[in-house]
């Protein structure tokens, strides 16, 4: 996504990396919001000239304020997040993707119950490809939905990670009976 700056003609997308427990991560943000996260092996990763500038995420406010973020979110500090979002997608994927921001930390859905508060509960495989497509990962919580019978199914940074953020997120309590 490349937003051009009013009358200015310089694009304001730009991009920076942040370590995380997961392994590396790109933050791609442009003025209205973050617009991806991506780990580097990610399925249906975007075309890299549309990343914008590499910056110095110290000093760019919206990348700090999303690293730090991060940060606290991997360190077991922070359930949610309050960065703003700029994600680009069909109209479909972008109410799958609400959604997912209203799926509670520590709690996982399943497409098929994403599906029917869509009104559409046959959509179930629609909604699938919307939360694959999901750009912004672990802010807008795809990891949270699994499959019907509780497995774990697909996740573009791959399901290692998925499993690892479904732990970050598990009550101590809850770890004793996990499915996965």
């Amino acid at each position: 996504m490349n937003t051009e700056a009013s009358g200015t003609g310089a694009s304001t997308t730009r991009h920076a990396w942040t370590g995380t427990e997961l392994g590396e991560l790109l933050m791609v943000a442009c003025d209205a919001g973050v617009t991806g996260l991506y780990f580097p092996s990610h399925r249906r990763m975007p075309d890299a000239s549309g990343f914008g500038p590499r910056v110095d995420a110290a000093s760019d406010p919206l990348l700090a304020r999303t690293r730090a973020q991060l940060a606290e979110y991997f360190a077991g500090s922070r359930r949610e997040f309050d960065v703003p979002l700029a994600p680009a997608g069909d109209e479909f994927s972008e109410r799958v993707w609400l959604i997912l921001r209203e799926i509670p930390y520590g709690e996982t859905t399943t497409y098929g119950a994403i599906a029917a508060r869509l009104g559409e509960p046959r959509l179930a495989q629609r909604v699938g490809q919307a939360v694959g497509r999901n750009p912004v990962s672990i802010i807008v919580p795809c990891h949270r939905v699994v499959g019907a019978d509780g497995s774990l199914t697909g996740y573009a940074g791959g399901l290692e990670r998925k499993r690892r953020l479904l732990e970050i997120e598990e009550p101590p309590e809850a770890a004793a009976s996990r499915l996965f």
